[in-house]
């Protein structure tokens, strides 16, 4: 019970005590950046990646077309050796 003349204690309110609830600001901010680097870093992977996979498809074309034209000038030779 409260004595006459005695103020009642108005404890703060639960966002603004310290180590209640979730971490401080400052951890937020830190953890926004590295899901923010994270972003960045994958963003690079998969854009190299895409550049990767189409000069892959590129070179691979130019591969078959390379490869079709030997085996034409091999069965030329081949058959000009016969005659």
């Amino acid at each position: 019970m409260r004595r006459r003349g005695e103020r009642t204690r108005v404890s703060a309110a639960p966002w603004r005590r310290k180590g209640v609830g979730s971490a401080p600001a400052a951890a937020h901010t830190g953890g926004m950046v590295a899901v923010a680097i994270l972003l960045v870093v994958i963003g690079i992977v998969l854009l190299l990646l895409g550049v990767f996979v189409e000069a892959v498809k590129f070179l691979l074309w130019i591969g078959l077309v390379i490869l079709i034209i030997g085996i034409i000038a091999a069965l030329m030779r081949f058959i000009r050796r016969q005659t």
